[in-house]
């Protein structure tokens, strides 16, 4: 019997969510595993760092990982699996752009630390005590990862072959990648498995004007949206314009606006710079002071902008004196 090709299944700083749209395959896993042998998937089946250090370089023929960067453990195991590995699959928003954990850009580990071990409101002890690399028990050395300043996408620290986005990938994605690299007949290194193409061509909502113009915002529970019409035409702000296809619309479906995701269509370097452009060209407002006025009822707007995409944005960081020793 022909000996099924390997694959691998890691994630690094991130929420579980990949985790589990691969589950979301639901009775499709079941031609999955029949058509690969998974030699390593920690959060789902029993296996240990040394069964990866035991296979030979490049005996993994693809692996998936998901989560950002955020530790010395996280770029020790993707350099380990990069070693180990024909292809390189980043998956999810957390590998691809940074994701969510990105957000903490704007701040940096000193001030994380101490919002989340010293000034939290659960925190009860008087003296708190903040996660160290290395503490001494019994005679003993407990050692924990290094918790970098920056958050990174995944190809900051090693090779990427190929890129799946979104929080969590559209299981079917996931599916199509298999068969792709199963079939050999794969795309230019560096590809986005996703169609190139912004949200809106696939967004179920109509544009009932014919030029978008808005002198007001609202956040989705401030009013309740005429049914099957634009968000973004009823001032809802919506990343739809750069945003990537592949989720199916899903949000847009239930009257909630895009928040981005999938990250841009290929050529758009930074989301938060192209959505700026694309919101000052349906602003209809010429006095400056009304128009700052608009734009701080905004909350957040750079988190919002780049929800997903900090770490791959033209500013990376709140700071980028926090990262001169990493």
């Amino acid at each position: 019997m022909k000996e099924k090709p390997k694959a691998a299944f890691y994630w690094c700083s991130t929420c579980g969510g990949c985790e589990e749209s691969v589950v979301d395959l639901a009775e499709k896993i079941l031609d999955v595993v029949a058509a690969i042998d998974i030699v390593f998937w920690p959060v789902a089946l029993d296996f240990k760092l040394e069964d990866v250090e035991s296979l030979k370089d490049k005996e993994i023929a693809v692996c998936f990982i998901n989560g950002a960067i955020r530790t010395s453990e996280d770029v020790h195991v993707s350099k380990l699996l990069r070693q180990k590995s024909q292809l390189i699959v980043a998956y999810g928003s957390c590998s691809h752009l940074g994701g969510i954990p990105g957000l903490a850009n704007f701040w940096n580990k000193e001030s994380i630390f101490q919002k989340v071990y010293k000034e939290a409101p659960t925190i009860q002890d008087e003296t708190p005590i903040l996660p160290q690399e290395e503490t001494e028990i019994n005679g003993l050395t407990l050692t924990l990862p290094k918790f970098f300043n920056t958050v990174r996408r995944l190809d900051e620290v090693i090779d990427v072959d190929y890129y799946i986005p979104g929080c969590a990938p559209n299981p079917d994605l996931l599916l199509e990648a298999v068969q792709l690299i199963l079939s050999g007949n794969l795309p230019p290194k560096g590809s986005i498995l996703s169609p190139n193409r912004n949200m809106c061509e696939d967004c179920p909502l109509e544009r009932k004007e014919e030029k978008i113009q808005l002198q007001s915002f609202f956040r989705p529970f401030e009013i309740i949206p005429e049914p099957g019409r634009c968000l973004l035409e009823q001032g809802i702000i919506c990343l739809g314009p750069v945003t990537r296809v592949g989720c199916g619309a899903l949000c847009m479906k239930v009257s909630m606006p895009c928040r981005g995701c999938y990250g841009p269509t290929d050529g758009v370097q930074d989301m938060g710079t192209k959505f700026a452009s694309a919101l000052a060209s349906i602003v209809d407002i010429d006095d400056d002071q009304q128009f700052m006025k608009l734009i701080a009822s905004i909350p957040n707007y750079s988190g919002l902008v780049y929800m997903f995409s900090l770490p791959s944005s033209y500013f990376k960081r709140k700071n980028m004196e926090a990262v001169k020793n990493e």
